[in-house]
């Protein structure tokens, strides 16, 4: 099986579903990685953050043990500016070159906007028609991003698709670390203690020890 994942930044793929990616990996399934944004200098980033970000790419990249790794290399925080056509277009070629049966994505209504614009081209170049092969399609959430918006119907997390990461939890903590600017001490969202704490509470919800939760946008068996 063929599996895509897609960040919007760098660290999304491990907060959202690291476990599954590292289930799929021990299924045997060929797993992808597509990266939509990059740090720059341009917009305040140092040369040492954005060496580091690179060597964690690959340090991640790695440990997943992905077939292919993609990045399309926007501007962070910048993907409100970006032609949403052209972004679909260039999304919508990767998709066709790895045809996957599975895609995972971010939520749509993460509080950042970058998480926004990304789902909304997403959702466009994923349509059953034209993307026969893709078989299901789950949004992951993400610490700091999901559970921070705005408390509104439209934007509430609902999750209806729960994977068992009991045997991958400690590994996926574990790469975590490696984005040693995005871990956060205690109490803030982003902490490793908080990280697990959330596995644990998804995991009571459909009992097994440890889970990461999703919502099904779409599937076809």
């Amino acid at each position: 099986m063929k599996v895509l994942i897609i960040s919007v930044h760098p660290d999304d793929e491990t907060l959202g579903c690291g476990g599954t990616i590292l289930k799929h990996t021990a299924n045997g399934d060929d797993t992808y990685w597509l990266i939509i944004t990059k740090p720059e200098e341009s917009i305040g980033y140092s040369k040492k953050f954005i060496n580091d970000r690179e060597q964690q790419v690959k340090a991640v990249s790695q440990l997943y043990k992905f077939n292919s790794v993609y990045q399309l290399q926007y501007s962070t925080t910048r993907l409100h500016q970006v032609d949403i056509s052209l972004l679909i277009k260039n999304l919508s070629k990767i998709i066709m070159e790895v045809k996957p049966e599975v895609v995972y994505m971010v939520n749509r209504s993460d509080i950042h906007t970058d998480h926004q614009v990304a789902a909304r081209a997403i959702m466009s170049c994923t349509k059953s028609f034209r993307y026969p092969f893709i078989k299901k399609i789950l949004m992951y959430e993400c610490i700091s991003e999901t559970e921070i918006a705005p408390s509104l119907p439209e934007n509430i997390f609902i999750p209806n698709v729960y994977s068992d990461i009991t045997d991958y939890i400690d590994k996926k903590l574990e790469i975590m670390k490696l984005y040693e600017s995005e871990v956060q001490e205690i109490p803030l969202p982003r902490s490793l203690d908080n990280i697990k704490a959330l596995a644990r509470f998804r995991g009571a919800s459909c009992g097994v020890a440890y889970a990461e939760a999703f919502m099904l946008v779409r599937e076809r068996f």
